[in-house]
């Protein structure tokens, strides 16, 4: 006879790691912190997830890390590289909310996260509350292309004298050519002075970021081998949840003008521009990005309507 446990089992929101089974993949994922439960989907993809810790955050809110299928401690589809599709990520996100056994959460996605947070809200919205849509597009492809590289072409400008310049340029010719989990790391590691609104001014303070990020070679194909492109903009003004969209003043891939894009096309939206941020504004302005974030949130749980 099963001898009765001593203490209960740890539940699946409490402070932690913990991993489930989705049709056989491994999905791991992160809990910290205490209140209204918010997923927070990194970006990439590939990405690993630890740059996106958000103390600040987690003072007010239960904020959920997953890893994303692929990466880190998560398990691979057969496909990989291939098959990682916002559809994909969806389902791992529908399930993880089933997991966690709460009515309802708030979705944050940055970056490519954001792709997958809109997706999500747009094809399965039941049990989603709101969503912050952090430094996201609401299209990829060559127009997407071509504004990022006006953008770096400006930073490139700004920092014509720097010696790390070359280095940080080199990586962006470098991103057509990853074919592996090392030529993904070593990328993010060059790029990432383009991804601050003051890398060098403030390089003390963001080295560890840049010693410890790492990523996973994700080809952004479906398992046809077919480009999962995004273009939601003749969706978005069905989406039916309120909307925060946050972006970093200096980010050179999803900027203001992709944020301006999606706050005027989401019908129930607020707008923060966080002035003194590129691409990481929980980082560079966690205070700012805090306040906005879990103000959100609160006005929600109160009732307040967005815009």
């Amino acid at each position: 006879m099963p001898t009765p446990l001593s203490t209960p089992l740890p539940g699946p929101l409490s402070t932690g790691t913990h991993t489930f089974e989705v049709d056989g993949v491994l999905q791991r994922y992160h809990v910290h912190g205490t209140g209204p439960v918010c997923v927070a989907h990194s970006g990439g993809p590939g990405v690993f997830w630890e740059y996106l810790r958000m103390p600040e955050v987690e003072r007010h809110l239960t904020v959920v890390y997953p890893e994303p299928i692929g990466t880190g401690g998560s398990g691979r589809l057969p496909s990989h590289p291939h098959g990682y599709t916002r559809e994909r990520y969806s389902r791992f996100l529908e399930a993880l909310t089933d997991h966690l056994g709460v009515p309802e959460v708030y979705l944050l996605g940055h970056s490519h996260g954001g792709f997958v947070v809109q997706y999500h809200a747009l094809r399965r919205p039941a049990r989603v509350a709101g969503v912050v849509l952090y430094d996201s597009a609401p299209v990829t492809g060559p127009e997407h292309g071509a504004e990022a590289m006006r953008m770096v072409q400006r930073f490139a400008e700004r920092h014509a004298d720097h010696p790390g310049l070359p280095e940080v340029l080199a990586a962006f010719q470098g991103i057509s050519a990853i074919s592996d989990d090392a030529g993904m790391t070593a990328v993010l590691r060059g790029l990432l002075p383009a991804y601050f609104a003051d890398y060098w001014g403030r390089e003390e303070e963001f080295a560890q970021l840049l010693s410890s990020v790492a990523g996973t070679h994700i080809s952004g194909l479906d398992e046809d081998l077919s480009p999962d492109v995004v273009d939601d903009r003749g969706d978005l003004g069905a989406l039916g949840v309120p909307a925060l969209v946050v972006v970093g003043r200096h980010d050179v891939i999803c900027g203001v003008r992709w944020a301006e894009e999606l706050h005027g096309l989401i019908p129930q939206s607020e707008l923060l521009i966080l002035e003194n941020s590129g691409h990481f504004g929980h980082i560079e302005e966690p205070g700012r990005f805090s306040e906005a974030v879990v103000g959100f949130v609160t006005a929600r749980e109160r009732g307040v309507p967005a815009g």
